[in-house]
Order: structure tokens, then sequence, then C-alpha cells
């Protein structure tokens, strides 16, 4: 039964404030990706940060082919996070498509879409995260194949600090990487790390690292960093918040 009720205006006007929430993370993610998008919630507040997601295709299994179709897909993916409005930083949540494609190039796709934008990857969050903890020589454990490790390590090699030491779980498909155990990760970390590395890197935005990383600290007595650990990082401090967070490790303390 329709009731003979009628809205009227509002006789308090509505003020608006200049945005919802004072900071804004623009993060492009696979569309596989199980990990990344809990990960940002986990250590972001809430209350202070928005991460504001949009996926894109991928086809498993993880190859260099793969990595590099996700290229030409990212300014599009990016423009639809809030269409026509500033972000404060923008990210792609893929390790090793930062490292195939190279950080230059996704920065471009990225800045096509958000322009001024400072833009963030794993890979790149990485080496700012090596820097800004003195560590010069690393080691490597990540969840892919053989060859994609190896092109890791090289432009690691290249780019970032030396690698002393490589270990790889040998997956393709990333949907399997976001199912290794926790304790898989913590052993295997531990393990991989060589004894003359300043600390360890734990490779892939699908691998359920960031848990993990105050765990394995405790026990080497060095740092850990690990993609989304990083990437989340670097991402809170171009927006500037700068708080600790405990449980995340002593990239968390910087």
């Amino acid at each position: 039964m329709a009731l003979d009720i009628h809205a009227t205006p509002s006789r308090v006007p509505a003020r608006l404030d200049d945005r919802p929430v004072k900071k804004r993370i623009a993060l492009v993610a696979l569309a596989t990706d199980h990990t990344s998008e809990r990960d940002f919630a986990r250590i972001c507040d809430p209350d202070r940060v928005g991460v504001y997601v949009n996926r894109i295709e991928f086809e498993n299994p993880t190859t260099r082919e793969t990595l590099l179709q996700t290229g030409p897909r990212l300014a599009e993916a990016a423009a639809q996070i809030l269409p026509g409005e500033a972000v404060d930083v923008v990210a792609y949540g893929c390790t090793a498509a930062s490292i195939v494609l190279g950080n230059d190039a996704v920065a471009r796709h990225l800045n096509t879409a958000k322009p001024g934008a400072p833009c963030v990857t794993p890979s790149s969050a990485a080496f700012d995260a090596f820097a800004a903890l003195g560590a010069g020589r690393v080691s490597l454990l990540t969840p892919y194949s053989p060859a994609v490790t190896d092109e890791m390590a090289q432009y690691f090699a290249a780019h970032g600090p030396e690698v002393v030491s490589a270990a790889c779980f040998g997956l393709t498909d990333d949907r399997q990487m976001a199912r290794i155990s926790e304790d898989s990760i913590i052993e295997a970390g531990i393990a991989a790390c060589d004894a003359g590395a300043d600390a360890l890197f734990l490779s892939c935005t699908a691998l359920r690292a960031a848990p993990c990383v105050q765990r394995i600290e405790d026990r080497l007595g060095k740092p850990v960093v690990s993609s989304n650990q990083a990437m989340v990082w670097r991402c809170l401090r171009l927006a500037g918040i700068s708080d600790a967070v405990p449980g995340y490790g002593r990239l968390f303390e910087l």
C-alpha cells in the first residue's frame, strides 16, 4: 500500500568535506590475486587512507610472456579508479610483472591515467626498503619457476642490491602461490637466507608473506622484506603517513 508521504528538502544543508578520506591509494591488481587487498587492509588505517582497487586480466601460467601482456592493460585499469580524480599514490601489485616490464615502463602506463601521482611497484618499493634498511646484499625467495626467479635476480643485480642467493618453490600458477602455507614460507625463507646477506626478500604479491615477516626476522636476526609489506610501506610513506606499524618487521619502524 502506498503511503501519502512526500520527501521535503532538509533544513540542514549538506556540508561537503574535501574528500571522504584524507589519503587515497589507487591499486591495480591481477584478476587472480588473493592477497594484496587483504595485506593493504590489515596494515592501513581505514580512517586515514582509502585503498581503491581495480583488477586486470591475467592468464596463468606465470611466464615472461603472460607478464608482458599485463603492461598495455595498466593505463585503462588505473583510469577506472576514481575517474578524473587525483590520488596520492598509484601502485601496480605484481612483482614479477614489474621486473619483466621494468619499473619505468610501469610508471609510464600508470601516469597516463594518473598524471603526477608517485608510482609504486613491489620491486621499486623493495629497492627503497633495502636502501632504508642499509641492506646492500640480499637473498631471494620466490614462489616462481627458476626461469622467472633468475630474471628477477638479474633485474635486482642491475637496479638494486647485490643478490647473494636465490631459491624458488617452482610454481607457475599464482593461485597456487597464494595457497603456500605460512609455515612453508617461514621455513623456506630461513633456509634461503645466506649467512652473508644483509636482508631476505620474499617475492610475489600472491604470497602470504606479510604476516610472516616478523617471525622470520625474530629467527634470522636480520631484516626481512616482502612484496606486499614493502609496497604498502612505500605507498603510506609517499602519502605522508609515517606511523610505525607493529608486527610487520623493522621496515615499519622507519
